[in-house]
């Protein structure tokens, strides 16, 4: 029976800040070894298309699960999209610009940002993210959103941001980078891997996944067999079934090795 693995990206395939900007060999042998043995590989990620980097593209995955589960492409075929509502997003952008928030749109291909906004251009560039795919001038009322960004400049600007938890709504905060993401609570990673499950009609006892962020735990306590990366936070851990070495040390190829063959 074939088996179906995802792959987070920072931290787990990657380390932008480390100075690891591409998927290091090993892993990449790995990794074309599950495939070669007719397994798919698949990346689950937060980040939009517009935010991965030319090497993942051509790559040669099985699919994507981008947005934490808004927007779910198996092979070249879309399975699954949520946007976010576009009303709720005309008002977090007026609230946005009154309190100095700059922010990101992130849509199914282009993500949508204010050329003056260069804080969180410079954020981008310590990711090494292309600007292939930003676009300056758009029309809020015909952009589809899937996930917000925000970098705040001040207290209030994070307390506003803070209070944006609600039923619908959670987000991911990075005090150091003084950084938001805002997504739908409804999308996750787990349910965009329970969608390609499905599609490729894979059981669940079959299905792997390796992370380490706070957006990865319900992914790894979901699939069949969960790995944390060693640079994980101790709670991450907690939720995987195993635990792999670090980024810097190619844990994804020694848990692959270790957890799947």
């Amino acid at each position: 029976m074939n088996k179906a693995v995802f792959f987070d990206i920072d931290g787990t395939l990657m380390d932008c800040l480390n100075g690891i900007t591409d998927i290091r060999p090993r892993v990449k042998e790995t990794i074309r070894s599950l495939q070669a043995n007719g397994d798919y590989v698949f990346i689950a990620t937060g980040r939009p298309y517009a935010f991965l980097n030319e090497s993942l593209y051509n790559f040669g995955f099985d699919g994507f699960v981008l947005t934490n589960g808004a927007y779910v492409k198996v092979k070249e075929k879309c399975i699954y999209k949520e946007c976010l509502k576009r009303d709720s997003i005309k008002e977090l952008v007026y609230n946005f610009e009154q309190r100095n928030i700059q922010y990101i749109l992130q849509g199914e291909t282009y993500s949508y940002i204010k050329d003056e906004y260069k804080k969180l251009h410079s954020f981008y560039d310590s990711f090494s993210i292309s600007k292939k795919y930003f676009q300056s001038e758009y029309d809020l009322e015909k952009v589809e959103t899937y996930k917000i960004e925000m970098l705040y400049n001040d207290k209030s600007g994070m307390d506003y941001c803070l209070n944006l938890a609600n039923d619908d709504y959670d987000y991911i905060h990075n005090i150091e980078e003084k950084s938001f993401e805002l997504y739908s609570k409804s999308n996750t990673k787990a349910t965009g891997i329970l969608r390609v499950l499905d599609f490729l009609d894979i059981p669940i006892e079959n299905s792997y996944a390796f992370g380490d962020g706070k957006n990865d735990i319900e992914m790894l306590s979901t699939v069949g067999c969960g790995i944390a990366m060693g640079n994980a936070e101790d709670y991450v851990k907690e939720h995987a079934k195993e635990v792999t070495d670090t980024v810097q040390n190619d844990g994804v190829a020694l848990g692959i090795e270790r957890f799947i063959y």
